[in-house]
């Protein structure tokens, strides 16, 4: 019988065990730990446009260095890895951009504000270029427009380089019941950078995940009602509605005349403020504008102010209040740091009658129906769609199109009529007074406010192509419905997932709300990096 060395044998099976252990851990995919010290190793991450330029100055790195990181960023995190589906599509041409805003810098000319800073346009801003406008929809995926939109002209003028048009929700979420943000025909399903199964809100989707994940220094989006605060809430970043007129919509699929309006997205205020600047101007094909003369200001930086808290008399709207109350302790701990910034707070229990919103939604309908039928006219004679009736009959055809939701608002504004139709005349007449004057105008006027504050929204919601978005609460009507300016900002965290605060206030009144919002954002600090979990 042969004697087992005992002391041999457990060193034999110690090195089993460690080489059993190393293929385990080996074979194993990255770890939540592992997968954000990755993706967090990009070089310009969370990069500001000032430090941005100073290094273009200094010679750091060159325009066509910085877009090429963005774009192995966009093709390593938005394609693959956590593939977040926020980019539609890229501007093939954008390095050859990048290289021209090089040699023009080497020359000592610079465009503007935003010389060699990426931007993503939501897809519905026209570009004249080869990058097709498409509004996520199947029906659009071939339609190039005649010209830039006014937007895109002002970011060329003042030096943008457009690295590619955002995902967003379809028609910018007005074309059905039961819609889940942030999908389109074209894009597919936008995730939420911070818990992937979560929704990125939307309509302007793609271009609040662009920025939060740093595949942009900016993004433009539009809004009617919350398609920019709602995403930017949702994704950690700050968004700004502006006065509608201050941003031109010529060039910008519609769906109303009188709610709708662009604006940058950036993660910090005074990013979002620099862009603002390069946006505004009197457009002669946009007459919303024409009230904007005397009004906008080409640098917004000048009401930047770290105490811009103090002596501010702000209303604390209540009506998104009481739902989520992890959301109110988070808006009572923003309430102290204004008080003790300073700041007067003056709660609010209403701004408007419920019945604004009625209005809007039959203004909306008129709207969308003129303003489409006119943006397809505007396409030339080779557009693929030329009226509201043909998407209809289209997405009837379309094998993805109604895969999850329908076009119910699409058929209720093919069967309104002219914009001289008395029902919508008497709609947007009593929509503008209750908004306005009877709403705030009446409540900023009766407490002497310099603005309003309220929570953005709640958490985001996981997405759900079946059900839908399953909203909790929002703040963004008031604003939209009266056409004021609106800005959000980062206020914390619940659970990983961002939620906002909203401060709005009187038309053309971009100054005091930036002044206001940036010095919160200063004193608090919010914004993260989001970290792609799983779940």
């Amino acid at each position: 019988m042969k004697i087992i060395n005992s002391k041999a044998l457990l060193n034999k099976i110690k090195i089993i065990l460690i080489i059993q252990l190393f293929l385990q851990i080996s074979c194993q995919p990255l770890s939540r730990e592992t997968q954000v010290t990755e993706y967090d190793s990009f070089r310009f991450l969370e990069q500001d446009i000032t430090k941005i330029q100073l290094g273009y100055e200094d010679g750091t790195y060159t325009i066509k260095e910085v877009v090429q990181a963005y774009l192995d960023r966009i093709e390593e995190i938005d394609k693959s890895g956590p593939t977040l589906n926020s980019i539609i599509q890229v501007n093939p041409d954008v390095i050859q951009v990048a290289e021209e805003l090089d040699i023009e810098m080497s020359e000592g000319k610079i465009r503007g504000p935003l010389h060699g800073i990426t931007v993503v346009l939501k897809d519905n801003i026209d570009t004249h270029d080869k990058m097709a406008t498409t509004a996520g929809s199947r029906a659009l995926m071939n339609s190039y427009p005649l010209k830039d939109s006014y937007v895109a002209k002002q970011l060329k003028d003042a030096g943008a380089v457009i690295i590619g048009k955002a995902n967003l929700s379809e028609w910018a979420n007005f074309r059905g019941q039961l819609s889940t943000s942030g999908w389109s025909g074209v894009g597919g399903q936008t995730k939420n950078p911070y818990v992937l199964s979560r929704n990125p809100c939307g309509s302007s989707s793609g271009s609040a995940v662009a920025v939060s994940a740093n595949l942009t220094m900016l993004a433009i989006g539009t809004e009617t009602d919350g398609s920019i605060v709602c995403p930017s809430h949702s994704n950690g970043i700050v968004g700004i509605k502006p006065t509608v007129g201050l941003v031109s919509r010529s060039g910008v699929i519609p769906i109303s005349f009188t709610q709708d309006t662009p604006g940058p997205m950036a993660r910090t205020v005074r990013d979002a403020a620099i862009c603002l600047g390069a946006l505004v101007g009197v457009d002669s094909a946009d007459e919303k504008t024409l009230a904007s003369h005397g009004k906008f200001y080409r640098d917004y930086t000048q009401f930047l102010k770290e105490d811009g808290l103090k002596g501010k008399r702000i209303g604390l709207y209540k009506g998104p209040l009481g739902i989520n109350y992890k959301v109110d302790t988070l808006m009572y701990q923003a309430v102290d740091f204004l008080k003790s910034q300073g700041a007067e707070i003056i709660e609010i229990d209403e701004i408007s009658s419920d019945k604004v919103g009625d209005y809007s939604f039959e203004v909306m309908l008129y709207e969308y129906k003129d303003g489409l039928n006119k943006y397809f006219q505007s396409l030339g004679p080779d557009a693929p769609i030329k009226s509201v009736e043909e998407l209809i009959a289209f997405n009837q055809s379309d094998s993805i199109e109604l895969k999850y939701f329908n076009q119910k608002y699409l058929d209720m504004a093919q069967e309104k009529g002219d914009l001289t139709s008395e029902e919508y005349k008497e709609a947007l007449a009593k929509m503008m007074k209750g908004s306005r004057e009877e709403g705030i105008d009446r409540v900023m006027n009766e407490h002497d406010l310099d603005a309003i504050i309220a929570p953005t929204g709640s958490p985001a919601w996981k997405t759900d192509l079946i059900n839908g978005d399953s909203f909790q609460l929002g703040s963004s009507s008031p604003a939209a419905q009266a056409g004021y300016p609106n800005i959000t900002v980062p206020m914390g965290y619940i659970d990983e997932l961002p939620v906002g605060i909203s401060f709005f206030g009187r038309a053309w009144s971009e100054p005091i709300l930036l002044e206001i919002a940036y010095a919160y954002e200063i004193g608090t600090k919010h914004r993260k990096t989001p970290k792609f979990l799983t779940n």
